[in-house]
């Protein structure tokens, strides 16, 4: 089982994380790309999710007790997903970026640049590149942890685009496409229905006509030992 521990910064009652107007809490956004992306990962084999976040938003969990968690499960990839901001105020500062911690691990920087890559391609915001810092959700938890920031909620222009259903979709869509090439995720088979077509109608098959009724007999006979269900019209 690959297991992937995902987080939402903050909560909707942590102070100051939110536009300058107040019409966005970050938490708002984080969790919704939690959401979606927690549901893709549902189609992959052999794939276990476990959030680390208050799914409500009431309460701001310590990063310690977030990390704690982490650890615990035996994780084996982490991703804290934030919206940016550079002071308080509207300003033109924007686009995306992708931290890992400041030692920069092999393995949690290959997927930075995936991650990024694809943020990137899927947005067509500025590339602000990958990373290294010191922050608590990298440096205290032991499996390979990245946290990307998604754009700027200061920036009036991606602010917009933060509320948008949409483009919380394609967030979570390229966080994802990162983790299934660095990880070589497989997605679940589509069961599959008998006997009905892709527009749900149903369709009869009629395998012979006869003259005689006995010869009609016996062909229903065999086909029903081959386990088709037959009848005789």
């Amino acid at each position: 089982m690959f297991k992937i521990t995902l987080s939402a910064g903050h909560a909707k009652t942590t102070p100051g994380k939110q536009t300058p107007n107040g019409t966005m809490k970050e938490w708002e956004f984080n969790a919704a790309v939690v959401k979606y992306l927690m549901a893709e990962l549902a189609n992959y084999e052999g794939v276990a999710v476990l959030r680390l976040d208050d799914s409500n938003g009431k309460r701001d969990i310590p990063l310690q007790e977030r990390s704690d968690r982490a650890n615990a499960w035996g994780a084996n990839a982490h991703i804290d997903i934030h919206a940016n901001a550079f002071g308080c105020t509207w300003n033109d500062v924007g686009g995306i970026e992708t931290y890992v911690y400041k030692i920069k691990p092999k393995e949690a920087v290959a997927l930075a640049k995936k991650v990024q890559a694809n943020l990137i391609k899927a947005t067509g915001l500025k590339d602000r590149g990958v990373k290294a810092a010191d922050l608590h959700m990298l440096r205290e938890t032991k499996m390979t942890a990245i946290l990307v920031e998604c754009g700027f909620m200061t920036n009036r222009e991606e602010a917009e685009l933060l509320k948008c259903d949409n483009y919380r979709r394609i967030v979570a869509r390229a966080i994802l496409d990162g983790l299934v090439s660095q990880y070589k995720l497989k997605k679940k088979a589509k069961p599959q229905t008998k006997g009905k077509s892709s527009d749900g109608k149903l369709y009869h098959v009629q395998v012979g006509a006869f003259a005689d009724r006995k010869n009609a007999e016996r062909l229903v006979e065999e086909l029903k030992k081959k386990g088709y269900p037959m009848i005789i019209v």
